[in-house]
């Protein structure tokens, strides 16, 4: 799966970027999946697993027999599980749409999951905000690679007992 827009296609699954989410930073098994996305019938999270493997998005990084049967361990693969700007640019109006509704579902569904789990001490790590900038395309990058730098030491599960959270980040332009 070479194609640039393929990926965009392959990630921006609903299932699909579930699955993304529940790997980054962090290991998990198939069986942690299916705990961790109970929804998700058995052999659709599989199917969809398939299809990450495929296009490189995720990799298995252990097998170990399991009861007769090969449990694997997967990760994020060497393949980036995000859409680049230049994929974001070759999209229509209405790819782009979807692309766009497909990760505010996502985030919207793990802002309820919060709110009917929530506790005092994880209502200290949530929070969101709008903040306008004046820039231009070599400053957003400028941004970005400040952000990538920044973020990298927070990026994979320790086990000092921080908690995961998720930051997730639009740009639009204030038209």
């Amino acid at each position: 799966m070479s194609d640039k827009l393929a990926l965009a296609d392959v990630v921006l699954h609903p299932v699909r970027l579930r699955i993304i989410q529940q790997l980054g930073g962090r290991n998990r098994t198939t069986a942690q999946l299916r705990e961790a996305l109970p929804d998700i019938p058995q052999a659709t999270l599989y199917r969809h697993v398939a299809a990450l493997l495929d296009a490189g998005v995720v990799a298995v990084v252990d097998e170990r027999r399991s009861r007769g049967a090969i449990e694997r361990t997967l990760a994020l693969g060497d393949r980036m599980a995000a859409v680049d700007h230049a994929e974001l640019l070759a999209m229509s109006g209405a790819q782009l749409r979807t692309a766009f509704l497909t990760f505010l579902g996502d985030v919207t569904r793990d802002f309820d999951r919060f709110l009917g789990a929530e506790s005092a001490q994880s209502r200290e790590l949530v929070g969101f905000a709008r903040t306008p900038l004046y820039v231009n395309t070599e400053d957003l990058a400028t941004i970005q690679a400040g952000l990538a730098d920044l973020l990298a030491p927070y990026l994979a599960e320790r086990e000092d007992g921080r908690q995961r959270v998720n930051l997730a980040t639009i740009l639009l332009p204030d038209l």
